[in-house]
């Protein structure tokens, strides 16, 4: 498919429908549960923009913004085909991965700048492709952001007639993918990026811990979709090893989740309807361009013998989901 151009293919939603369909056949009555697509904004932002994931790609803004309205076609059309296919009774949504911007300290001003960071369309062609709007309001509200199409009009694909009713075809709930944010602050009439400060804490592969993003992910997305919140990925890669007594002692990565699921339970305390949550992930995996480097699971994975060792986390895991979080 790839071959064929990939999601420049005008073909492409269609390919990803009659897939959808065959899902939703073989497993109509055994899953209920679905996720169209997992994470647009990195398999076309890195994928297709900046080269980084496969395929490998450094398109034009043009052709990244073609791909962009394809996938969105693609996931509509996936709505459909399981609806129709797979029983009834289906949740449906898709698990986005957009910028979320979080205030450095909790003042009005802050909070607000911050709040509409989070919804902006960015000026950088390769930064307005991670915009949680640029996704979303095509989704939720049926039409791309204004902003969007002040700025990039001339960039825009040829919209048909049906696609945003197409891409727009009714879902159950927000997911978001969120591992960490930037800190923002009011600037006169806008905002700025403010900096980390020096030894701020960060996972193996080198990303921030900021476990406040968790509770403004969820109430920045609520308020402006107004879905039940899945937080669809969340966790950490750690230097995991199994140490002398045969076990793999991940300590740093009970504190992360410890902060982050506390993080989300305020927002849900303060009335934002978390429905679910992922912990990324089960087993030591394949992590995009980093291949085997980085470890993200509850369980530990050696990849010369294939054994499987769960790591304490896996235990203090277990006890928070038994509890529904009420032991944290």
């Amino acid at each position: 498919m790839q071959k064929q151009g990939g999601w420049l293919n005008p073909q492409s939603p269609l390919w990803f429908e009659q897939y959808a369909e065959i899902i939703a056949k073989r497993f109509a009555g055994k899953i209920k549960n679905y996720f169209t697509i997992n994470e647009p904004q990195c398999f076309i932002g890195l994928g297709c923009g900046n080269g980084e994931h496969a395929p490998g790609l450094k398109l034009s803004a043009q052709d990244n913004f073609l791909a962009v309205h394809n996938v969105l076609l693609a996931h509509g059309r996936a709505v459909t085909a399981l609806r129709k296919y797979g029983g009834s009774d289906l949740q449906i949504g898709l698990a986005q991965c957009g910028r979320i911007m979080i205030p450095q300290t909790e003042s009005v001003a802050n909070i607000e700048a911050a709040r509409r960071a989070t919804m902006d369309i960015p000026d950088n062609c390769f930064d307005a492709v991670f915009s949680v709007a640029l996704w979303s309001d095509p989704i939720f509200k049926g039409e791309y952001p204004k902003a969007y199409r002040e700025k990039f009009g001339d960039l825009m694909p040829k919209i048909g007639e049906e696609d945003m009713k197409i891409i727009s075809q009714p879902i159950d709930f927000y997911a978001q993918n969120i591992y960490n944010s930037a800190w923002v602050k009011a600037d006169g009439d806008g905002c700025r990026k403010v900096q980390y400060p020096a030894g701020m804490a960060k996972t193996a592969i080198g990303w921030p811990v900021t476990p406040d993003c968790m509770y403004w992910c969820a109430k920045f997305l609520y308020e402006n979709y107004q879905k039940p919140i899945i937080i669809s990925e969340n966790g950490m890669s750690a230097h995991d090893t199994v140490s002398l007594d045969g076990k793999v002692h991940d300590s740093n990565r009970i504190d992360f989740m410890h902060r982050y699921l506390l993080s989300l339970r305020k927002a849900a305390d303060e009335g934002v309807p978390v429905i679910g949550y992922f912990a990324w992930t089960l087993m030591d995996n394949f992590e995009w361009a980093c291949g085997y480097n980085d470890r993200f699971g509850l369980v530990y994975v050696n990849f010369q013998t294939q054994e499987r060792i769960l790591k304490d986390s896996a235990y203090w895991y277990q006890k928070i989901t038994e509890s529904n979080g009420d032991t944290l």
